[in-house]
């Protein structure tokens, strides 16, 4: 009987050991566990702050491209008035320089165009 005791003996103190290995990995399991829920914690929280800048960022960017396509349809429409004005002037030019050739001719021809020169003076 007393081999059975030492084999209960043997048993038990093996069985201890067991659970005691057991406590210390269910421990350092559960150490982990806290330690990747504050990792966790913490990514939750940099994702919510990188959230928040990225609407801000999307915001400007429209707002700012709003006001860019302001400028875009502005600056066309004033290139066009200027290129309006442009060959307007154009135009103008080659009217008065028409114009003046045939107060020249006028001037110049028929009989007494030196009087009416003259008397224009």
């Amino acid at each position: 009987m007393s081999q059975q005791g030492a084999a209960l003996q043997t048993y038990n103190n093996e069985l201890v050991k067991c659970i005691e290995e057991l406590c210390t990995k269910r421990d350092d399991i559960h150490k982990q566990i806290l330690q990747e829920d504050e990792e966790k914690q913490k990514l939750q929280n940099d994702l919510r702050i990188l959230t928040e800048k990225l609407a801000k960022v999307n915001e400007s960017l429209a707002k700012k491209m709003t006001i860019r396509n302001e400028f875009d349809k502005t600056i066309a429409e004033t290139e066009g008035a200027y290129k309006k004005i442009l060959e307007s002037s154009h135009t103008l030019l080659n009217v008065l320089k028409k114009e003046s050739h045939n107060l020249k001719e006028k001037s110049h021809s028929g009989p007494g165009s030196s009087q009416r020169t003259l008397t224009q003076s």
